[in-house]
């Protein structure tokens, strides 16, 4: 259904400098929420607990650390440290439900304009999982670039829900005014909000690793090897290792 959603945007591309708007994006929105939906409910039923009672907590970070760069008005989000978090030690389905659900709350609760994001927000999580399955995540440099990847990731799906939703009016003020720099110089839409996402993305989620990396770091090693992933994938192997050694 998401990716339906996905290609149907690209597909229907605007030729109205004010977006699709109208049928389109309301049938974006509940292709993307739905979507969303089905991702938390297939994911959740077959996490661990030890997993499970992570979510919480790393849903009230996103939302904490994202409130807080909101109002700042910087062109970032922060708002993904927990998803990463999770996608980090419980692997890709993990990180993916926690990244949807936290969109899907903050859209029924705070900011509706969250709920398309949904999707991206899980593929984040999707993606963090990913690449610390590959290893990306036992260096601070690696998990860096790891960061950088995700935010490409971030920004590239992104762009059609922030040009054809929202109409290029994205959720930050600084945001705004950097898609708004890129029109001015005679990029369309998309193209000005992909590059909007290209710019800010990788930097924004290269800071959210950083972060996410702090937090890791701070945990006691015996709680973070009690998580299958980290124990069986080794994605931070050195404390592992030293746990498996006590």
């Amino acid at each position: 259904m998401v990716l339906v959603t996905y290609a149907g945007l690209i597909a229907v591309h605007p030729t109205s400098k004010h977006g699709v708007g109208g049928p389109i994006a309301l049938l974006a929105l509940v292709g993307y929420t739905l979507g969303a939906l089905l991702i938390v409910s297939g994911a959740v039923a077959r996490l661990p607990p030890t997993t499970v009672a992570l979510l919480p907590v790393a849903i009230t970070v996103n939302i904490v650390m994202g409130k807080i760069v909101y109002f700042s008005g910087l062109p970032l989000q922060l708002d993904s440290i927990g998803t990463v978090l999770v996608g980090v030690v419980a692997g890709p389905a993990a990180g993916a439900a926690t990244g949807a659900l936290a969109s899907v709350i903050v859209g029924m609760t705070i900011t509706p304009g969250a709920l398309p994001y949904a999707v991206t927000a899980a593929m984040i999580g999707f993606t963090a999982g990913v690449l610390a399955r590959a290893g990306m995540f036992r260096r601070l440099p690696t998990a860096v670039l790891a960061g950088g990847l995700i935010g490409v990731v971030a920004g590239v799906i992104s762009a059609p829900i922030t040009a054809f939703v929202f109409g290029n009016a994205s959720g930050s003020v600084g945001q705004s005014a950097l898609i708004a720099t890129f029109q001015a110089f005679g990029n369309g839409m998309l193209k000005a909000a992909t590059l909007q996402g290209l710019v800010a993305d990788p930097l924004d989620k290269a800071l959210t690793v950083v972060l996410a990396m702090a937090i890791l770091k701070g945990l006691p090693p015996g709680f973070l090897y009690r998580f299958p992933f980290v124990r069986e994938r080794h994605v931070l192997a050195p404390r592992a290792e030293l746990v498996r050694a006590a």
